[in-house]
This record gives structure tokens, sequence and C-alpha cells, in this order.
């Protein structure tokens, strides 16, 4: 009975595996082998995860909930670097520095990670280099998500950057046509992420929607015209 458990959570931990995007592609024997070096570690919600110079143990993996990664500045701000949910890998880097975890991460929600632990996957990297060649390319997809926050933080005001925010999700921003916008997380992260707080967002909204750019009912937003909103963001751009 036991070994039937351990199994039918060794191979829980194969199908997250299989599914992030880090190993797509590798055979089930190579994810066997990473499952074999994993643990699973549950979180309450406002659980920590780790915090920033921590020493790391490895990188992890969602495999349910959602996980905060953030800074907080000498003012005791928080400033969210990502917000990563099912299936998606973070804090590979610390593989590779004796510094720790450059940032702090705690659950939005109840959650459960997976922990890849960093001395098993070194020694699995030297047998296999080719994973080293994916880990490269995680983390530089996570680079380009930096830097894109990067650019909408430095855009002039809120308005600005919540109109960016919205217009990247809109499949066809030159479309005139109504586009749902799922908030898969609280107003309150999403003005973190956006780098004001809660009543500038809620006030910028109530803006958007008296000039009949934006609905809003609960977390569901609606883009009703991206074009329209496109031209607010161009105008406020000054192009």
């Amino acid at each position: 009975m036991a070994n039937s458990i351990a199994e039918l959570k060794q191979a829980a931990i194969v199908r997250t595996l299989r599914g992030c995007q880090l190993f797509a592609g590798l055979e089930t024997a190579d994810l066997k082998s990473i499952a074999a070096i994993t643990r699973v570690k549950p979180l309450n919600k406002g659980g920590c995860l780790f915090r920033e110079g921590a020493p790391a143990q490895g990188f992890y993996i969602v495999q349910k909930g959602a996980i905060n990664v953030h800074r907080v500045n000498a003012a005791g701000k928080e400033q969210v670097i990502r917000v990563f949910r099912d299936g998606e890998s973070f804090a590979e880097a610390a593989l590779a520095t004796a510094s720790g975890y450059p940032a702090d991460a705690r659950a939005l929600e109840s959650s459960q990670v997976l922990l890849v632990e960093k001395t098993g996957f070194l020694s699995l990297l030297k047998q296999q280099p080719e994973l080293g060649l994916r880990m490269l390319g995680s983390m530089s997809q996570h680079l380009r998500s930096l830097i894109a926050q990067l650019e909408d933080l430095t855009l002039k005001d809120v308005e600005t950057r919540l109109a960016n925010w919205l217009i990247k999700r809109c499949p066809d921003p030159e479309s005139d046509r109504p586009v749902a916008v799922e908030l898969k997380t609280t107003k309150r992260m999403l003005a973190a992420e956006l780098g004001t707080v809660s009543e500038t967002l809620s006030r910028t909204l109530a803006k958007l929607r008296q000039q009949n750019l934006v609905a809003v009912t609960g977390r569901n937003l609606t883009v009703l015209s991206p074009l329209k909103l496109r031209q607010l963001l161009r105008r406020n751009l000054g192009e």
C-alpha cells in the first residue's frame, strides 16, 4: 500500500514536470530521474516559500496555486516581479550562484510547489548537458519578462501603464470589438505589478469606465474597444 501511494505521488510529479516548458520533450526516463530529486512543498495562503538572500535549496515549479515573487525596497514597499502559476518554473538562476535567492516568494492562495533540489540537479546537468541549454532558455524568458516590466514602470503615469497592460492582453489591438481580460489575481496584486496602490488603480479603472473604454465586473475586465484604448495610450505617450 505504501509503495502504491509513493508511486502515485511520483507519477503526479512526473506529470507536472512534463507540463513545464523547461522539460518539454524530455523522455519519461529523464523526467523520472528529475522526479527522484524533487520534493513536494504545500503552502497555505500567505505562506513564505523563501526570502531574499536565503541559501538556495533549488528551483521551483508550481504544481497548483499562485506564487508571488517580489522584492521589498528600503521604504518597505513591495514590488511584484511576477506571479507564477500552474506549470511555471522560477528561481532557476539560484542554481548558478552562491548568493542565495534574489527575491522573496510567498503563496497568494493555497498552493503546492515542487522543489527540484540544487545538488541533485547539478549532478544531472553533468550527465545531460542539454538540460543546461533548456535552463538558459527558461531564464531568458524570465529576463524578457523583467525587461518588459521595467519598460512598463518607466511609463509616465498609472493610466498609461494600465492601458499598456490591457493592450498587451488584446489579440488584435487594432480591433474595435470587445475583448474579455480575466484578472487571475487580486486588484491589489495588479496594482503592485503596475507600481501603484489599490486605491489609485480603482480610480484609474473608474476613469477608463467613464470614457467607455473598459467595463469591470468582479475580476472580469472587458476592453470595449482595443483600438480606442490604444489611441489613448499613444496620446499619453506623445506619439
